[in-house]
């Protein structure tokens, strides 16, 4: 991962990145994102990260240019089930090429929706 510099005598603001210290590839992930209608709502992208120990509902903000929000959701507090994740997993097409990214399902897309349309 490239280093920031001190400029000004400042400090860089913090750089987000992955566990392991390599960079989540946000590029791909929305370009993935942009071709599937039910990933957006609102302005933001939803996917969902899953693996046999970890799951999440994931949100991806576009912010202009290369400037990227991205959240890691407590799906629960959104009326999402562990149960709603493992069915999407099972119901993806596997048209997203990273592992372990898959898109969300028609009933999570319509819980968000709601939940998007009373804000």
């Amino acid at each position: 991962m490239a280093q920031a510099e001190r400029t000004n005598g400042m400090e860089p603001l913090p750089r987000y990145s992955m566990p392991d210290r390599s960079e989540p590839r946000y590029e791909l992930i929305l370009g993935e994102l942009e071709n599937q209608r039910r990933s957006q709502i609102g302005r933001a992208f939803y996917y969902i990260r899953y693996d046999r120990e970890w799951c999440a509902l994931c949100k991806v903000t576009p912010a202009g240019g290369k400037v990227f929000f991205h959240e890691i959701m407590e799906h629960s507090r959104y009326g999402i089930s562990d149960t709603d994740i493992e069915e999407s997993v099972k119901l993806d097409t596997g048209i997203f090429s990273l592992p372990g990214h898959y898109h969300i399902s028609a009933v999570i897309e319509k819980k968000l929706r709601a939940l998007h349309d009373l804000e």
